[in-house]
Parts: structure tokens; sequence; C-alpha cells
């Protein structure tokens, strides 16, 4: 069931970015912050725990995890380090996705040429 979930989450979630997409004049950036900004809110809320729960993997890898990430770091820290710690600790968890992704894009610019 698990994987019914996740499916379904993801995809909402890429039902409504496409949606958004295609009947306004928002770019994929913007969509990009909206939803990081709605998993931060969620996370805030209490609402993602209970989607990565019941949705898995459907959960972790839309960029609403991302704000997810940077919201619960931000906690952590705040209560290992107090105010200091939310700037200190904020980038702890999604530190990994950050890189990743980084290294990725430069391994493959190494195999594609961009189109002129």
């Amino acid at each position: 069931m698990i994987y019914i979930n996740a499916f379904l989450f993801a995809g909402t979630l890429c039902l409504i970015g496409q949606l958004i997409l295609d009947n306004t004049k928002l770019t994929p950036g913007h969509i990009t912050s909206i939803f990081t900004v709605a998993g931060t809110i969620l996370s805030f809320l209490g609402i993602y725990d209970i989607f990565l729960t019941y949705c898995g993997g459907g959960a972790t890898t839309i960029i609403t995890n991302f704000g997810h990430s940077l919201y619960s770091s931000g906690i952590q820290g705040y209560y290992e380090s107090g105010i200091l710690g939310i700037f200190l600790g904020i980038l702890c968890k999604p530190s990994a996705a950050i890189v990743s992704s980084v290294v990725f894009s430069f391994i493959i610019t190494f195999f594609f040429n961009p189109k002129d």
C-alpha cells in the first residue's frame, strides 16, 4: 500500500506543479520555491511527518522534502544551540542533496554539450 500512497502523493504534487506551470506565467524556479516553502509550512504544522510515514519514498524525493529538511535541521539546531543554532544547523540534513546535485551536474557537463 505504501507504493500506491507514494505514487499518489508524488503524482499529485507533480500534477499541481504542471497545472500551475500551464495556467500561470510562473516559471519552474517560482514553482520550485513555492513547493519548498510549502514543504516548510507543512513541516511546521506537523503534517509532513505524516506524509513521510504513509508515503515513504514518494514524500522524500519531491522538492517539498527539501523544505522539510531545512525546517527540521533548523529546529534541531535551535534545540541544541539556541538561536544561533538555527543558522549553524540549517544545512546539516540537506547538505548531502545539495552537494550531490552540484557534483553530478558537474560530471554530466563532461558528457553533454548545451545546444546553441
